[in-house]
């Protein structure tokens, strides 16, 4: 495992006029948020000075941005921490910074591509695998539910009546 970073949330746009920001969560909300006192935000570093919830995600002040022009030029601004930093896991979870970019087989040992981005609709996560580029043209990509991939370190291997 590499200790590549993991975006926690996203700088959204500003909040009021004293520099605060409007941030969209990828984590598990506001108070997990709180325990780490700065993020890389884009080769910059921000030390996080508050944090509440607000609508639809959360209002935080950092250090480095003291007004609302400031706070609007940072909009779209992914937060992240390295990935050793992050708590360790419990059996049957992952976090998606692991399994992005794992190359995928089908149960029957057929090659597939690999993983591109892990979505959840309300119904559980699920996985957009890209195939290999065929004759010089993008292969094509398609999804599995989650619960038809097993995991490893290496390689995920997803259940062969799901492959399209």
């Amino acid at each position: 495992m590499t200790d590549k970073p993991v975006t926690l949330a996203a700088i959204i746009g500003a909040h009021g006029v004293a520099g605060e920001v409007r941030l969209k969560l990828f984590g598990e909300g506001v108070e997990s948020l709180k325990a780490y006192g700065s993020f890389d935000a884009g080769g910059r570093r921000l030390t996080l000075k508050s944090l509440r919830p607000g609508s639809n995600g959360a209002v935080a002040r950092f250090a480095e941005i003291g007004d609302r022009s400031a706070a609007e030029a940072m909009r779209g601004t992914a937060l992240t921490v390295p990935r050793s930093a992050l708590p360790p896991l419990g059996e049957g979870e992952y976090y998606h910074a692991d399994v992005i970019g794992l190359p995928c087989l089908s149960s029957d040992g057929e090659a597939l591509g690999e993983i591109i981005a892990i979505e959840n609709f309300g119904a559980g996560d699920i996985i957009e695998v890209q195939r290999p580029p065929v004759d010089g043209k993008p292969g094509k990509r398609f999804m599995a539910p989650m619960h038809a991939v097993t995991l490893d370190a290496e390689r995920a291997v997803i259940d062969a009546a799901f492959v399209e």
